[in-house]
């Protein structure tokens, strides 16, 4: 029977938040060029497979500004949840488990 865990509230709001800030960081990434700083196109047809990048302007200030403000925001909801207090509470062999469900609740 598959083991259940009654996380606390502050978790569970913390695994969401962690959820929503990369989320939000992978799309803006997406959307930014590939490069933060302004780099020519390459290509290199030679390898083991073919790898092309467009030229890259640069990134501005603020988007700069933003990804370091959501990478912070990560690092401090990373912290929060793997070091919150209810993990004290789970037997070591079970706490793999309770992770991964952790990180699928809703």
């Amino acid at each position: 029977m598959a083991e259940t865990y009654d996380f606390p509230s502050d978790l569970r709001a913390g695994q969401e938040e962690l959820h929503q800030v990369r989320a939000e960081l992978l799309a803006l990434l997406k959307r930014l060029p590939w490069s933060v700083e302004q780099l020519d196109g390459f290509s290199d047809t030679n390898g083991w497979r073919k790898v092309e990048r467009p030229a890259s302007p640069d990134w501005t200030e603020d988007e700069q500004a933003e990804v370091e403000k959501l990478r912070q925001r990560e690092r401090e909801l990373a912290v929060f949840v793997t070091c919150h207090r209810f993990w004290a509470e789970i037997a070591p062999e079970k706490k793999v488990d309770a992770r991964m469900k952790l990180k699928h609740a809703r």
